[in-house]
């Protein structure tokens, strides 16, 4: 029976993957209710063949029950979590999320696997994290790519106060639409934040389409090609 179980588990999921009308959050769904519901019948049929009477542990079912209860109560609490994920589609593996934990530590990375106990998010630096399922369902989630994969990448320069604005607004511009994963449209724009201290500070204001190949590197690419232009414009930062 428990090979049968298995065997039947199996051919599910790659039923459910061959499925082209769902997606994967909904095939992870399913597959975790299937499972489910194939080990429950499975340990049923397990004990009517065993000819095991659960009426004589009625007595003992009840102080069992309440044990199972009290210790796994954080593993059903974390099963249900999940479920109810996928259920509302709030976060699916390949999503791109950021939490913060207890102690205010923000941790940005790609969601690889949603299990029966914890989301596995792999970050930039391929470190993986397991995060409980009942955190995602207590905690603040920013969810990248919840409804749209488009992402705002922000840049700020300072230019001198003897600079030629308008070229300095030019230049930016170039250089944001010079970088490789930045999308065409929404197109970049450039806004004048402040007039600070000891600059006129700017903001480039830059979309992409792939968040979880981070953002870090797009702001590199987008201050070294400034760098050059304004060398070459006669801007001073």
């Amino acid at each position: 029976i428990v090979v049968a179980a298995w065997l039947a588990s199996r051919a599910a999921r790659a039923a459910l993957s061959r499925a082209s009308r769902l997606d994967q959050a909904q095939q992870l769904l399913f597959s975790k209710l299937i499972s489910l519901a194939v080990w429950l019948i499975a340990v049923l049929i397990g004990i009517d063949i065993l000819g095991i009477d659960l009426t004589a542990l009625t007595v003992f079912s009840g102080a069992f029950g309440l044990a199972i209860g009290f210790g796994l109560q954080k593993t059903f609490g974390n099963l249900i979590a999940g479920i109810i994920l996928l259920m509302d589609r709030s976060i699916k593996p390949g999503d791109v999320i950021a939490i913060a934990d207890q102690t205010g530590k923000e941790t940005f990375g790609q969601i690889r696997k949603i299990g029966i106990r914890a989301v596995s998010i792999t970050t930039r630096d391929q470190r993986e994290y397991l995060i409980p399922n009942e955190n995602l369902m207590t905690n603040m989630v920013e969810n990248w790519s919840y409804s749209s994969r488009n992402v705002r990448v922000q840049v700020e320069v300072g230019i001198a106060y003897g600079s030629d604005i308008a070229l300095a607004e030019r230049l930016m511009l170039e250089a944001a639409k010079s970088a490789k994963r930045v999308l065409e449209s929404p197109s970049p724009a450039v806004w004048l934040k402040a007039f600070g201290d000891s600059s006129v500070n700017f903001t480039i204001h830059c979309w992409i389409a792939d968040p979880e190949q981070g953002v870090g590197n797009v702001r590199s690419d987008v201050l070294k090609t400034l760098w050059r232009l304004f060398k070459e414009n006669g801007i001073e930062i």
